[in-house]
C-alpha cells in the first residue's frame, strides 16, 4: 500500500514539475494536461499490443512507436496529423481525441512529455494507481486560477458525500448531464463496483450504467479518459460531447447527480427550443434544474449543486420551485460554505429530490453559518461532511435543532406550508444567528463575489434595456 501511493506521489510530482517548466514557455496547464491526455493513450494502446498481444485501436502509422523514433519538426508534424486523424475515429478514440489539436508548438518541449511517457508502463499499474494519478492532475488543473478550469471540477469530498448518501445500485442508470471531468460518474462507480460480483451486472455497470455529457471538447476529452484510466468505457465511453439543453432526454435514468454550469448560458450558444420545459428562462440553473426533473424516471432520485438564486429568484424560479414541490419530493437542501469551489464566491446549495410523489416536508443541513473553508488552510475533507450524512442516512430522521435547547442545532425541518406561504415560495432559509466573528475572507473570495454580483446586476440591465426598447417601438 506505501508502495502504492509512493507511485502515485512520485508520478504526480515528476508529471506536474514538467507541467511548471512548460508554463514558464507560455503554454497553459489545460493545454498541457490535453496534450499529456493525448500521448497517455497513444503510450497505453502501444503497451496493450507489446504486452498482450492485442491488436492496436489506432490506425496504422499514427501509432506511439511512430512518434517516439522522431524529432525536431518531423516529430511536430506527426503528431499534428496524428491528433486530426484520431478525432475522426469513432467511439472511444474519436471521443477522446474530440476536437484534437496540439498545443506545444515546440518541438522541444513535445519532446519532454513524449519522454517522460515513455520512461513509465501505464497499462500494468493499477487501475486505481494511474486513476489517482490522473485525478491528482485534475485537481492541480483545477486550481489553477488562470485556466480557469476551476468550473469544470468538484470538490472529490462534496461529490462523495452526494453519492453516499443517494446509495446508486448497482443495476442502476446514472447521469451528469454536465460531467466536467467525470467526478460524479467515478464516484458512483466505485460505489457501485462493490456491490456485486456478477459478471452481468458488472457488464452492465461498465458498459452501459453511466452516461454523461458536457458541451466543451476539452472537457469531454478529460472525462473521458478519467474514466478509461479507471477501467470505465474501455470500449466507447460513457462521455457525449453536446449540448445538454438543446433536447428532449433520449433516454430516462435513475440516478441524477450533477454540479451543472453557474451564470448566464454562453455567448454563441443555440437558444433553447424546449416545448416540454416548465418555464422558459435565460437563466443556466433553472434550465439545467428542469431538465433534470425532467430526464428522471418515476421513483427517480437526485443530487444536485445549485447556486443560492435558484432557491430565492422570482418568475421562473418561483414556477419552477411549486413544480418542484408538487410533483418532487424536495426532500433535503444542505448549505454549503463558500471557500469549498476552485471558482471564487461561489454560494452553493446541494437539492435532493425524487420523482412522483409531492413534498411534504423538507430537511435542512446549516453546513455554511460560521463555517470557514479555504482551498489553502482549510480544504473541506469528507470527514467535514460525516455528520450530515449521517443525518440524512438514519432510519429515523430527528431535528439537531431546538429553539431553546439547541438553536444552533444545524439539522431542521420545516413542512412544505411553511414553505408555501414564504414570499414566492422561497427556499432561502437560515435560521442560526452567525457567531459575531468578524468573517476572514479572503481577496479572491471578495473579488469573486464582487463579480458573480456585477454580472447579475449586468444581465438584469441588458434585460431591462431590452424590455424598453420594446416598449419604443
Amino acid at each position: 500500500m506505501a508502495k502504492t501511493i509512493n507511485t502515485e506521489q512520485t508520478l504526480t510530482k515528476k508529471v506536474w514539475n514538467l507541467a511548471t517548466t512548460l508554463a514558464g514557455q507560455g503554454i497553459g496547464y489545460t493545454d498541457y494536461v490535453t496534450q499529456l491526455t493525448y500521448l497517455l493513450f497513444l503510450k497505453m494502446d502501444a503497451e496493450n499490443v507489446e504486452l498482450f498481444g492485442d491488436s492496436s485501436a489506432i490506425p496504422e502509422g499514427y501509432r506511439w512507436q511512430d512518434l517516439v523514433v522522431l524529432d525536431g519538426l518531423d516529430l511536430l508534424e506527426q503528431y499534428e496529423k496524428t491528433l486530426k486523424l484520431l478525432s475522426e475515429q469513432d467511439n472511444l478514440i474519436g471521443t477522446i481525441f474530440t476536437k484534437a489539436q496540439n498545443k506545444i508548438d515546440k518541438p522541444v518541449y513535445l519532446q519532454k512529455v513524449v519522454s517522460m511517457i515513455g520512461e513509465e508502463k501505464w497499462l500494468v499499474m493499477d487501475g486505481d494507481v494511474k486513476g489517482a494519478i490522473y485525478e491528482g492532475i485534475l485537481e492541480k488543473n483545477g486550481q489553477d486560477k488562470k485556466s480557469g478550469a476551476g468550473q469544470y471540477f468538484t470538490p472529490r469530498p462534496l461529490i462523495q458525500a452526494m453519492v453516499d448518501c443517494l446509495r446508486p445500485q448497482i443495476g442502476e442508470t446514472v447521469c451528469d448531464p454536465a460531467c466536467g471531468t467525470g467526478g460524479f460518474l467515478l464516484s458512483a462507480y466505485d460505489y457501485m463496483k462493490e456491490q456485486s460480483q456478477d459478471k452481468a451486472k458488472l457488464d452492465f455497470l461498465n458498459n452501459k450504467a453511466l452516461h454523461g455529457v458536457d458541451n466543451t471538447p476539452l472537457v469531454v476529452t478529460l472525462a473521458s479518459m478519467n474514466l478509461y484510466l479507471h477501467g470505465i468505457g474501455t470500449e466507447r465511453s460513457p462521455i457525449t460531447c453536446e449540448d445538454s439543453l438543446e433536447r428532449e432526454p433520449d433516454n430516462l435514468v435513475d440516478v441524477i447527480l450533477a454540479n451543472p454550469p453557474f451564470g448566464t448560458r454562453p455567448a454563441g450558444s443555440v437558444d433553447i427550443n424546449r416545448p416540454d420545459f416548465y418555464v422558459e428562462t435565460k437563466n443556466n440553473q433553472l434550465n439545467f434544474l428542469q431538465h433534470m426533473m425532467l430526464m428522471l424516471k418515476q421513483g427517480g432520485r437526485a443530487a444536485v449543486v445549485l447556486p443560492d438564486n435558484v432557491l430565492f429568484e422570482g418568475n421562473a424560479g418561483e414556477t419552477l420551485r411549486k413544480r418542484l414541490l408538487s410533483d418532487f419530493n424536495l426532500h433535503t437542501i444542505l448549505r454549503l460554505p463558500t471557500g469549498i469551489f476552485y471558482a471564487n464566491g461561489v454560494k452553493a446549495n446541494v437539492l435532493f429530490f425524487s420523482k412522483g410523489q409531492e413534498t411534504k416536508e423538507i430537511w435542512y443541513y446549516d453546513y455554511r453559518t460560521d463555517i470557514k473553508h479555504t482551498l489553502a488552510t482549510n480544504k473541506l475533507q469528507r470527514q467535514h461532511l460525516d455528520d450530515f450524512v449521517a443525518c440524512y442516512t438514519a432510519k429515523h430522521r430527528v431535528e439537531t435543532y431546538n429553539a431553546e435547547t439547541a438553536p444552533v442545532g444545524r439539522w431542521r425541518k420545516y413542512n412544505v406550508d411553511e414553505i408555501l406561504a414564504r414570499d414566492k415560495n422561497s427556499l432561502d432559509i437560515t435560521w442560526i444567528k452567525a457567531g459575531g466573528e468578524e468573517e476572514n475572507i479572503s481577496l479572491q473570495d471578495l473579488m469573486g463575489t464582487i463579480s458573480a454580483q456585477s454580472e447579475r446586476i449586468s444581465n438584469a440591465v441588458s434585460e431591462l434595456q431590452k424590455l424598453l426598447a420594446g416598449l419604443k417601438e
